[in-house]
Formats: C-alpha cells, structure tokens, sequence
C-alpha cells in the first residue's frame, strides 16, 4: 500500500515562492502518474499538475502555467511541485496523488493520496 506524506505548504505573500514535496512509501511510483490536485473552501478538487510516464511528459493547468513546475525523483521516490509568482487564488489544500494506471486531471483516475497540504497565498 502507497503511502503519500506532503509537506511545503505555508503561508506567503503575493509574489512569493514555495516548494510543495510529495513523499512516497511503501511502494514506489517510478513508472506512474503523479498528480498535483487542490482544493479551495467550497470547492471542488481541481487539478493542479501531472508527471506521466515516470516523468517523461508534464501537464499542467493553464492558471498554473509558467509559474508551477512538477518534478520528481524517482530514487528518493519524491514529487516536487515548485510555485513560483503565487497569487490569492492559489490558496488551498493541496493533495499528491499517485495512479497506477493511466491518469491526468481526473481525480478519481487516482489511486493513492496524501493528506494535504495548505497553502495561503495572502494579498
């Protein structure tokens, strides 16, 4: 069983800079899909960004795009999420997610998450 641990998260300014990290255990997550999911007060779950194929494509959500970069190391079996120009709408909890089979911006296409991390994108 994938165990999924976040951490990074905190409270920052508009314009700052956070690196999300997504620890794995129990398993390994070498060759599958790794997400970035978050979710607002209120909110659905929306997705954030995804690593496929053990890292060889990336996507990501067009808000997220040229500030947000996912990254991994497979050999520490760890999943970076690095934000960078965070803005007030970047605030929310932010989940890893692991699939075993083919995922990208379904969250239910997931098999494993992590227990979120919050992140405060103040004014």
């Amino acid at each position: 069983q994938v165990q999924l641990m976040e951490s990074g998260g905190g409270l920052v300014q508009a314009g700052d800079s956070l690196r999300l990290s997504c620890a794995a255990s129990g398993g390994t997550f070498s060759s599958d899909t790794v997400g970035w999911f978050r979710q607002a007060p209120g909110k659905k779950r929306d997705f954030v960004a995804a690593s496929t194929w053990g890292g060889a494509s990336t996507y990501y959500t067009d808000s997220v795009k040229g500030r947000f970069t996912i990254s991994r190391d497979n050999a520490k079996n760890t999943v970076y999420l690095q934000m960078n120009s965070l803005i007030p709408e970047d605030t929310a909890v932010y989940y890893c997610a692991a699939a075993t089979g083919w995922a990208l911006k379904d969250p239910r296409d997931y098999d494993y998450w992590g227990q979120g991390t919050q992140v405060t994108v103040s004014s």
